[in-house]
């Protein structure tokens, strides 16, 4: 069997310490609260020998709520290094180029027109995200492309910003329409919040998380094939066309899903990559889990954060990762040539 490179073991290293801090960040979000309970109440309460009051805690609020955050910044993270790959755009995001935007308008389609239909309604959302999700995906790739040169990252960006506008738009035109309880809902998901999550959501998010992280870390030798440019891509065998629809697919269907869940929360797509590719390079057989444990311990950490840091009150996980992410996006516009 080969060796591993120096920058594959340098990748498992930097793996094995981001999930040792997920790790502790899932440990400490789970001791946090309105209701403190001590790390070994927590471990034994998960062994299930802990209290009535402390099982109901754990297992009905906040395991839930860390399994959807946990799952979520893990779509997140791997959706935007997905898009950067495939895009050749450092600046690639799936807030920034509207995917989220998309994902909105599907769910307030949903609950304006179809929450009478049956079943449950935590299966159902992120069909209809997904589906808002495609539909901005397709137009951006349509307004964006080029006969000649194929996707052009500045064209990108700008297209992504202004289909964002456009579902932001029809989303907050839906949104007036709906009574005092489900405009509540609504604003709560647009800000990036994940209080009142289930063991239903964090069951509905699981499928999509199962069968597309796995998916997508297969891709990874795509990816890097895209990093040398179209032409050399197709010159080593590779069915450009094909595999750019599957891998925008799957960086679709991981951000919808995601934020179905935990909320339209932007720049974790951002951040995970590039700090992933500072960790360990350009290569995606590394830059890939690394991006998605990235993205675990970044809304894990921020959701901790939101609720523990100001009780009684509570600030949405989106809202502190926006506070950290759009400095960074500026940084990255100034350095982006």
């Amino acid at each position: 069997m080969p060796s591993l490179s120096a920058k594959g073991k340098r990748a498992w290293r930097t793996g094995a310490v981001l999930a040792a801090l997920g790790a502790c960040a899932v440990l400490l979000s789970l001791n946090t609260g309105t209701m403190r309970i001590p790390p070994l109440s927590v471990l034994r309460t998960l062994f299930g020998f802990g209290t009535p009051d402390e099982s109901l805690v754990l297992f009905e609020y906040r395991l839930p709520r860390i399994l959807v955050t946990a799952l979520a910044g893990i779509g997140l993270g791997l959706s935007g290094a997905i898009l950067q790959g495939v895009s050749r755009n450092a600046l690639a995001d799936p807030g920034i180029l509207g995917l989220h935007a998309g994902a909105g308008f599907g769910l307030m389609i949903y609950i304006s027109f179809f929450t009478a239909m049956k079943g449950p309604a935590a299966l159902l959302i992120p069909l209809f995200t997904f589906a808002g999700a495609v539909t901005a995906a397709l137009l951006i790739v349509l307004l964006a492309h080029d006969r000649i040169r194929g996707l052009l990252p500045v064209r990108l960006i700008l297209t992504g910003i202004a289909v964002a506008a456009g579902f932001g738009a029809l989303t907050l035109f839906l949104s007036l329409k709906l009574d005092e309880d489900t405009y509540a809902f609504a604003s709560r998901w647009l800000a990036g919040s994940v209080w009142g999550r289930s063991p239903e959501h964090a069951a509905a998010l699981l499928p999509w998380m199962a069968v597309f992280v796995p998916y997508a870390l297969t891709r990874a030798r795509f990816l890097n094939a895209f990093s040398l440019g179209d032409e050399a891509a197709a010159g080593i065998g590779l069915p450009v066309r094909r595999q750019r629809i599957l891998l925008l697919l799957t960086a679709v269907a991981l951000s919808s899903a995601s934020v179905a869940m935990a909320g339209g929360i932007g720049f974790i797509g951002l951040l995970a990559p590039h700090l992933a590719r500072r960790l360990a390079g350009p290569q995606h057989q590394h830059l890939l889990p690394l991006a998605g444990l990235i993205g675990l311990v970044v809304l894990v950490t921020a959701d901790t954060i939101g609720r523990s840091l100001f009780l009684p009150a509570s600030i949405p996980a989106g809202v502190v990762v926006a506070a950290v992410g759009a400095p960074y996006f500026l940084y990255l516009l100034v350095r982006t040539k």
